[in-house]
């Protein structure tokens, strides 16, 4: 955990291919079963009692190698995982680093939030109430967890073959924003077409084809929280139901899914398997139409930017606070405790936090922006709007998953999203207010000038 509270430097990698748009593409991919082997603690609901029961799904770790012309291999990972904590990805990136050259601009570490998969690492730590053996089980599930991602990203270098890329963008509408339409009435708002607040309904579609046309891969994204179960068997939830019908539609192909924007918007209704199966199949719809459309295809040539940036706490809490909160066994209490610890070990708390932001350039038609943490949707709808509507996509949940990333408005409206969650991910304090304008503005520092659509700007 110390390394979770160094301040780290700015840095950027970048790599880039200033090829012909005739140059081809290799690409590989390949899977391997995360599921766990023994009753582990699930992750995502603090009141669970009891470790799971059994399984309806498998969880999969994918990984998709891209190689342009630059001869410089890249990596997307996808877990159905509910998140990853610091510490797990930086000994995954370095393991990939020393195993095949990659450098950190040239992986991204994906998951879909499932809150049907086990905990793992640190992620959430102070949300669970957890004995020695189940600790000792979650540490070695991420031990196992980093050998098999630097497995299966090997596998799919080795498989890289000549291919095509495409895109194209489709529609899905079950994703309802959370904090606007209460629960218990969604039903009868969107019957009535009187859902509130900002939603992203867009379905980004990735298509890897090899050169006789067969389809490698389709990646697609989502903004929304994969909560529709909340029993205790291991599942993928909607996103895990979407990459099997997808696979069963299109025997031979692999297919990957990246979590979008979505911490504030949620697939509504739910708690029903049908629901989640549902909520699977009209994603794997939405990529469908989008297969049997006119899709962009993308030059082999490509820009990866990583930095990671010092995101402010609004305050820090005092010793005698901490000492005061510390006892009992609620959330509480846990995050009262880790920051004493982090307090004695380093002499004070940090005041800020290393996050990550990222970004892929596919040729000139593609931006693919990738932020740490729980991101609310107003970050792809405010991204897209500035940088260009139909050639920017926005992913959260990647790389890092310290907490909720709030907007401003939503930072301001306060609520779970805008602080109350930072407890449950033992940091200790909501950000500043200047969160949101810090993120963009290195969102488009990465970008560059020339690649921001300036007719779609606000004034």
């Amino acid at each position: 955990m110390r390394t979770v509270w160094i301040t780290f430097l700015v840095f950027t990698v970048t790599a880039s291919g200033a090829t012909s748009f005739g140059a081809p593409w290799q690409a590989g991919v390949a899977s391997v079963n995360i599921t766990p082997l023994e009753p582990m603690w699930l992750s995502g609901y603090g009141g669970r009692d009891k470790p799971a029961t059994g399984k309806r799904t498998d969880l999969w770790a994918k990984a998709l190698s891209l190689t342009a012309a630059d001869g410089q291999p890249a990596v997307l990972v996808t877990m159905d995982l509910l998140g990853i904590d610091r510490t797990l990805s930086l000994e995954i990136c370095h393991r990939l680093e020393q195993r095949y050259n990659l450098r950190r601009a040239d992986i991204v570490l994906s998951v879909s939030h499932t809150h049907t998969g086990p905990v793992v690492g640190r992620n959430l730590a102070c949300a669970y109430d957890l004995d020695a053996r189940q600790q000792s089980l979650i540490d070695q599930y991420a031990a196992d967890l980093v050998t098999k991602i630097v497995q299966v990203v090997g596998t799919a270098i080795t498989n890289a073959e000549t291919a095509t890329l495409s895109t194209g963008t489709g529609t899905a509408t079950f994703a309802v924003n959370r904090r606007n339409n209460p629960e218990s009435e969604v039903s009868e708002l969107r019957a009535a077409n009187k859902l509130a607040g900002p939603v992203d309904h867009d379905v980004p579609v990735l298509v890897v084809r090899a050169t006789d046309g067969a389809l490698l891969a389709v990646v697609c994204g989502y903004a929304c929280h994969a909560t529709v179960l909340n029993d205790y068997s291991w599942s993928g939830d909607w996103p895990g139901f979407t990459q099997l019908e997808l696979e069963r539609r299109h025997p031979g192909s692999t297919a990957l899914f990246w979590a979008g924007c979505g911490a504030d918007q949620n697939p509504l209704p739910r708690r029903q398997v049908e629901l989640a199966q549902s909520y699977g199949r009209q994603l794997a719809d939405a990529v469908d139409t989008v297969l049997e459309s006119d899709m962009t295809a993308i030059p082999s040539r490509w820009r990866r930017t990583y930095e990671e940036i010092d995101l402010q706490f609004a305050s820090l809490p005092s010793r005698e606070q901490l000492a005061i909160e510390a006892s009992g066994n609620n959330a509480a209490a846990r995050r009262a405790r880790l920051l004493l610890q982090q307090w004695d070990r380093d002499g004070q708390l940090a005041p800020n936090y290393p996050y990550p932001v990222q970004t892929w350039q596919l040729g000139d038609h593609l931006t693919w922006v990738f932020l740490g943490g729980e991101v609310v949707v107003d970050y792809a709808l405010r991204l897209k709007r500035e940088l260009s509507p139909h050639r920017t996509w926005v992913a959260g949940y990647a790389n890092d998953v310290m907490a909720y990333i709030p907007s401003r408005r939503v930072l301001l409206e306060g609520g779970y999203e805008g602080g109350g969650a930072m407890v449950y991910y033992g940091l200790p304090s909501a950000w500043t207010v200047e969160v949101e304008k810090q993120i963009v503005a290195h969102v488009r520092s990465q970008v560059g000038a020339h690649d921001i659509d300036r007719s779609s700007q606000p004034p």
